[in-house]
């Protein structure tokens, strides 16, 4: 799993015409100007449009063999690094929506060598839908851009940015020079900036795991539909269609700009094969090292990761924070549930110091997958592979229905997508706030081979509310091992509410430790439950 899977490829016209959705007008196929856009975005011609035809199209796709996409001229388009693909600058001038006033303007992003493949793009108004016609002088393009070399056909869009409202200037300057709210680039990958306007993880259409051991699956967002935001307190709607090897995907995402990013998302996929792991409402983020464990000298930081933690809110009411590893080889991790309440990964440590680095750690959102009516059985799945850099996204959550996936199976399920700073529903009992690891044992003694000790960190909730000398009870579990040196104590600082548990473990063996623990006192609950996997040392 990386940050740069490939985008997608264009429609099948003639699956088009089959499902009466081609064009129904006689208008030149390099159409005309859009009256909402800029005056050299050209538009194919109209044809009808709505959800129920997408889900239609993309059923009807599923009982069809996967054709591989075609793409722009592969030689000209690898040669399109990350520097050069920087410099192909979409104007702004030219964007959808760029003339109608309170819209959010919609730019559009150039194929290149980490996304080649061609994504159709659409503008659809009263129910009928339009191809934007890709132009090269619709970028700003060096002289020597080998971008230049390409033919008009097949179109070289790979993906959108939703820019922020055209109305809307602040000190940070107008929609044009400011930084998009919301990308879609790359496979079924998007992400959006959180409230201290930060991007950082990304979300996807589907985590996709074909037969038990197959390498993963990326299908591809292989065409997208906007229909415009009239003012910038109504979502910007775009509509997508999702295909590979193995499914097929109809989605409606309503994008609503709030003090962060809200999504609501609607989602139909269909299976073309069986499939072994068919991963929705799929999460992917980058964890190296945080204060729980880093290698000696690998990093001159302390910290670095655009999320710390899996949260989870379960449809018995528990509220549960996973610490995310860089395991030593790759985990999965499955939290059998029935009727989730919520579930993500977030970023909750919000402290510069802890990371060290302008790129602003500190800053990137936490995103919160809440669903939309009853999800029934299933469980919350969590992917964790060994990474030695942070260019890499090593941890995918997300949720697999119990219902087997066979060739022919239809899923539907609907959700909303947070992107700000915290869960967008806090528990109001004490947070997990740090995992720390040492050596087992007491200070002054020989220290017990195989002996690990942990301090788990609380913060905030009825913890605040505790008396001086009043006893609180660590309540633990582990798949292995024993426990011993146990207890609770109010850290010593000028922090409310905080608290740690300290014990040490016992084990045998290289193999992982799954681990429970939460605080009470007496009968009552003080804290999130705590789990984690530990790998002792080989």
């Amino acid at each position: 799993m990386s940050r740069t899977p490939d985008a997608a490829c264009p429609l099948n016209r003639r699956t088009l015409l089959q499902l009466g959705l081609a064009a129904q007008a006689a208008v030149a196929l390099g159409g005309t100007a859009m009256a909402q856009g800029a005056d050299r975005l050209k538009l194919g011609p109209p044809a009808p449009f709505s959800y129920d035809l997408l889900k239609r199209l993309a059923k009807d796709l599923a009982g069809k063999p996967y054709k591989e996409p075609a793409r722009p001229d592969p030689a000209i388009v690898q040669q399109i690094d990350y520097d050069a693909h920087g410099k192909l600058k979409f104007k702004p001038d030219d964007a959808l929506y760029a003339d109608s006033p309170g819209a959010y303007p919609i730019t559009f992003m150039h194929v290149g060598q980490y996304f080649p493949k061609t994504v159709r793009m659409h503008a659809v108004v009263d129910g009928k839908a339009r191809e934007i016609i890709y132009d090269p002088s619709l970028f700003e393009m060096p002289a020597d851009s080998v971008a230049r070399k390409l033919a008009p056909q097949p179109s070289a869009f790979a993906g959108f940015w939703v820019r922020e409202a055209k109305d809307q200037v602040t000190d940070k300057g107008d929609w044009k020079t400011r930084e998009p709210f919301a990308t879609f680039l790359g496979a079924s990958y998007f992400r959006a900036i959180g409230e201290k306007g930060q991007v950082g993880m990304s979300a996807r259409g589907v985590a996709l795991f074909p037969q038990p051991g197959a390498a993963e699956e990326f299908p591809d967002f292989i065409a997208y539909w906007f229909e415009p935001a009239m003012s910038d307190s109504d979502p910007v709607t775009v509509f997508a269609l999702l295909d590979g090897p193995s499914l097929t995907g109809a989605y409606r995402f309503l994008i609503h700009r709030t003090a962060g990013t809200l999504m609501e998302i609607e989602a139909t996929v269909t299976m073309r094969k069986d499939v072994d792991r068919v991963g929705l409402a799929a999460l992917t983020s980058m964890y190296w090292f945080s204060e729980t464990a880093k290698p000696t000298l690998i990093d001159w930081r302390p910290e670095v990761h655009d999320s710390d933690g899996l949260a989870m809110w379960t449809g018995a009411g528990e509220r549960i924070w996973r610490p995310l590893n860089d395991p030593p080889r790759i985990m999965t991790s499955t939290f059998a549930d029935e009727h989730p309440r919520g579930f993500g990964l977030l970023q909750r440590d919000r402290a510069f110091d802890h990371y060290q680095d302008g790129v602003k750690y500190q800053d990137r959102p936490s995103t919160w997958v809440e669903p939309v009516g009853d999800w029934g059985k299933g469980s919350v799945q969590l992917v964790e592979l060994p990474t030695d850099d942070e260019i890499h996204d090593n941890v995918v959550a997300y949720w697999i229905p119990a219902q087997p996936t066979k060739a022919g199976v239809t899923i539907a399920l609907a959700y909303k997508l947070y992107w700000q700073d915290e869960e967008p529903f806090p528990t109001s009992l004490g947070r997990c706030v740090a995992t720390r690891l040492g050596r087992g044992g007491q200070p002054g003694l020989p220290r017990p081979p195989g002996l690990r000790k942990f301090m788990i960190e609380f913060l905030g909730g009825p913890l605040e509310d505790i008396p001086y000398g009043q006893t609180v009870e660590p309540v633990l579990w582990a798949s292995r091992g024993t426990f011993s040196y146990i207890y609770a104590e109010a850290v010593p600082s000028d922090v409310k509410g905080h608290w740690r548990a300290q014990f040490d473990l016992k084990v045998e063996g290289p193999e992982p430790v799954d681990m429970r623990c939460y605080l009470k006192v007496g009968d009552k609950t003080l804290t999130e439950t705590w789990l984690y996997q530990f790998h002792p040392a080989p």
